[in-house]
């Protein structure tokens, strides 16, 4: 899909510049340069859809390089739980430079939604404390370095007119406190999605095993009822309808192709070579590179299995959207970033070849650049998921 056609959509983006010094904890932030100032941010960040959707409530569009645990175990896209790595910044270059979130997700049911499916995403905001989730689907937050909150909107697709919105969104609360479940940047932390006998909605529960605290989110929308998982197996081919994607299920994705939180400007729309107005760090590999990765663990199923294999897909071709707007790949501001496997730590990372690499799977060869799987709408109209490992 032409990115420039999102490029109408209005991106409600607030920021807001105040005299408050932040007291930066050493040993959770090296990034002294962004702990000058407090800064609120107003975004939302939607599901990249199939052409014909359009976003609501000053939403917008963006790219999600996915990977895909894979499993053939009946109930496995029912109950799995992610373990990673929460992400560090660097000296000078803040975690969310690339990009406002990352997030693990998946489909559920929507009675209201297109072809009866909607989309949770469960989204981790870099160096920002939430202050509010909104039933539109954004998020409110104001820069806090090295902190990660969390909101979980889930997106619908209007039977009638085709436009996305939330059919749910709330924060992620600790159990404890009441408030935002506050993690770490350097945090091991789990995150267990399942149903129960209650059948009341999908189960979110995240745990900090750094710290021990732990908040859970049960998907129960005021409208439209539970939301649960669309499919019981983990595979391939068993995609949300209206996705652009071929995919498994669940997912982990880095959105890229916005500016972050708290750049200049901030929250924007962006594309491969742009290197000014704004700058578009998401693909510039070198910027990736100057923090500390987030680190994939593993997933583990509710049997106990784990993935027989991994996928990756990206909703806008990897290299061929690069080669849509830059010179030649390479360029600065030209780079696709990439799932790649790190044997020093055993865990898979996004971004680039950090030290310890040992798998890139031809770095951003390794998604396909065509849409040629199908989906409810025709022939060709998905980018196919390539297993990996």
């Amino acid at each position: 899909m032409d990115r420039l056609k999102h490029l109408h959509v209005r991106l409600l983006a607030t920021l807001c510049i105040t005299g408050f010094l932040f007291a930066v904890p050493q040993q959770r932030s090296s990034l002294a340069v962004h702990a000058a100032s407090s800064t609120a941010q107003s975004l939302c960040i939607a599901h990249h859809p199939q052409d014909f959707v359009w976003y609501t409530h000053s939403c917008t569009g963006h790219d999600e390089p996915e990977i895909d645990p894979l499993s053939n175990n009946p109930g496995s896209a029912q109950n799995l739980t992610w373990t990673v790595v929460l992400p560090t910044n660097g000296a000078s270059t803040p975690v969310d430079s690339v990009g406002p979130t990352f997030w693990i997700g998946g489909a559920v049911t929507d009675p209201n939604s297109l072809v009866g499916q909607a989309f949770l995403e469960l989204q981790f905001y870099p160096n920002s404390l939430v202050k509010g989730c909104s039933s539109g689907g954004g998020y409110n937050v104001v820069q806090d370095p090295g902190v990660y909150t969390a909101c979980s909107p889930v997106w619908e697709v209007s039977k009638k007119g085709s436009s996305e919105s939330a059919a749910f969104n709330a924060m992620l609360t600790d159990n404890a406190s009441g408030g935002p479940l506050v993690m770490h940047a350097g945090d091991t932390i789990t995150d267990h999605q399942f149903i129960t006998a209650a059948q009341d909605g999908m189960h979110i529960t995240v745990t900090d095993l750094t710290t021990g605290r732990s908040g859970t989110i049960v998907l129960n929308s005021k409208i439209d009822g539970p939301l649960m998982p669309a499919f019981s197996v983990q595979k391939l081919g068993n995609a949300l309808g209206w996705g652009i994607v071929d995919d498994a299920p669940n997912s982990l994705v880095w959105e890229i192709g916005h500016t972050g939180n708290y750049t200049q400007p901030a929250g924007q729309y962006c594309v491969p070579g742009s290197a000014t107005k704004p700058p578009c760090y998401s693909y510039d590999v070198p910027t990736w590179l100057k923090f500390q990765p987030l680190q994939i663990k593993g997933v583990t199923f509710g049997d106990g299995s784990t993935p027989s294999h991994w996928s990756v897909v990206s909703d806008f071709g990897g290299v061929a959207e690069v080669n849509q707007y830059c010179p030649r790949y390479g360029a600065p501001f030209c780079y696709y970033p990439w799932y790649a496997y790190n044997s020093q730590s055993k865990t898979f990372t996004y971004g680039g070849d950090y030290p310890g690499t040992t798998k890139d799977f031809g770095q951003a060869l390794q998604f396909d650049q065509n849409t040629n799987c199908p989906s409810p709408f025709g022939p060709n109209t998905t980018y196919c998921s390539t297993v990996i490992q």
